[in-house]
């Protein structure tokens, strides 16, 4: 993985493009992010960094290892961790920021990953867009799955079978994104297109 960052989906909005075309964004608060840990190949096998992303305000609920952990990079608590290669590994120190405005620039293509929203148990007409019954009195058909296996052959339910169940929370990538604006100010970045997850969920932002 390239050069990468920890970011909280904001929210989306509206712009215009030099042509004068409204162009739907997402805004991203992408970093400050700061370097907790090298890893080398001689000590762990692989060349990485783990990055830790500074939030702003109080990490509660920190482990007695993980406060260690902190302590000894001498960064404050971070809420998440991820682990990274960049292009740059070589030259990144414990205690290094990585910030939207070095690692990113208009128009670059991007992907985001992060964690879809939640909708619970669903059935299969939400879930995988089934169109179900007919809507009618009496048709005792209107949302169910139909018929999910022969009583012959195989006698079974085949894997795979779309049914009712979780819907979301899983991890999603949307690639091919562009990046319209970097506000270096306020850590901000504004990329084309919508990302998944909810307002205040943590995404992963990569080229």
């Amino acid at each position: 993985m390239s050069d990468s960052l920890i970011g909280i989906k904001v929210g989306m909005t509206q712009r215009f493009d030099s042509q004068g075309n409204v162009v739907s964004v997402t805004v991203i608060k992408a970093g400050p992010c700061v370097v907790t840990q090298r890893k080398t190949k001689e000590k762990d096998g692989y060349d990485a960094v783990q990055v830790g992303f500074v939030e702003g305000k109080k990490i509660k609920a920190v482990t007695h290892a993980m406060e260690g952990h902190f302590r000894k990079a001498g960064v404050p608590p971070a809420g998440i961790l991820r682990e990274f290669q960049y292009l740059n590994l070589a030259d990144l120190k414990v205690g290094d920021q990585l910030l939207v405005g070095s690692l990113f620039k208009e128009n670059d293509v991007v992907k985001v990953s992060g964690i879809s929203k939640g909708h619970g148990f669903a059935g299969v007409v939400k879930r995988h867009g089934f169109r179900g019954g007919r809507a009618t009195h009496g048709s005792m058909f209107h949302r169910a799955p139909g018929s999910i296996g022969a009583s012959a052959f195989p006698s079974r339910v085949l894997p795979g079978m779309r049914a009712a169940g979780r819907m979301g929370n899983e991890k999603v990538t949307i690639r091919g994104l562009r990046v319209v604006a970097v506000d270096i100010e306020n850590h901000l970045l504004l990329v084309n297109g919508v990302i998944p997850g909810r307002r205040g969920g943590y995404v992963i932002v990569s080229k």
